[in-house]
């Protein structure tokens, strides 16, 4: 697997169109990184990870922030258009047919606009996907599993049917047959809300809600499954009738 950085294309070494000239990018973001101690994950979701925990730290953050006195200040609306133009591709032709070309055609923007901010196409949907989930799926904490899990379900399927719909079951139909994108799309997508579900869980089983040998791990990965499979095989509606019923039905029967 190759190693790929997260940072910036210094302008210093950028030619007219902002394509990285005077060595290779191997060479040039390392000597970059080294220069500003910056350290960078081994796979995609290690630089997510990394890239999240630079972006708390930073105002409005959310994707990449600029070396210290380096070029202009970044335009998040920019970076929403882009990750926008992003779902709207792959979800027209596939991840693998998905390219920055056609993405930044769609956002109006220039490649370079594109590579200063995510390396590969592969960082970009990534971190799309991580972003999307971060702003539009909550961690409720009501002090009742059956309000915790409905509202929790619920947005994860309004979630799933929203703009990104059309973008995730072309992501996951191509994960087979992408190590690297699935390696990637399991660490900074599936577990976080796998992790995010048992949390809510495990806090009522803490407040005595659920028998103490309940099998939470069962229904976390039911509940994940029978979202996916409604989305994806059946073609049924993934709305709030059928959150209702595989929360009332079989979540909080195994529970209780």
């Amino acid at each position: 697997m190759s190693r790929m950085s997260a940072v910036n294309v210094p302008i210093s070494n950028a030619g007219t169109d902002g394509v990285p000239t005077g060595g290779t990018s191997a060479e040039n973001t390392h000597a970059d990184n080294t220069a500003a101690g910056v350290r960078t994950g081994s796979t995609p979701a290690e630089r997510t990870r990394e890239e999240h925990t630079r972006s708390v730290a930073t105002p409005g953050g959310g994707g990449r922030s600029p070396a210290p006195g380096r070029g202009r200040p970044r335009d998040a609306s920019r970076d929403a258009a882009l990750r926008n133009a992003a779902l709207e591709v792959m979800a027209e032709v596939g991840y693998r047919a998905l390219t920055m070309d056609a993405v930044a055609a769609r956002a109006r923007a220039g490649k370079a606009t594109i590579y200063r901010r995510w390396e590969s196409k592969l960082e970009l949907v990534i971190d799309t996907c991580t972003q999307l989930v971060r702003r539009n799926i909550p961690e409720p904490d009501h002090g009742a599993i059956d309000a915790d899990l409905r509202e929790f379900l619920s947005a994860f399927a309004g979630f799933l049917t929203g703009p990104i719909g059309k973008a995730a079951q072309a992501l996951v139909g191509e994960l087979p047959h992408e190590p690297e994108l699935a390696e990637a799309f399991r660490e900074s997508f599936l577990l976080p809300q796998r992790n995010m579900l048992r949390r809510i869980i495990e806090r009522s089983l803490q407040r005595g809600e659920i028998r103490t040998d309940a099998p939470i791990d069962t229904v976390v990965e039911l509940a994940g499954a029978a979202l996916i499979h409604r989305l994806m095989l059946t073609g049924e509606p993934l709305d709030q009738r059928f959150v209702d019923r595989l929360l009332n039905e079989a979540l909080l029967p195994l529970l209780r």
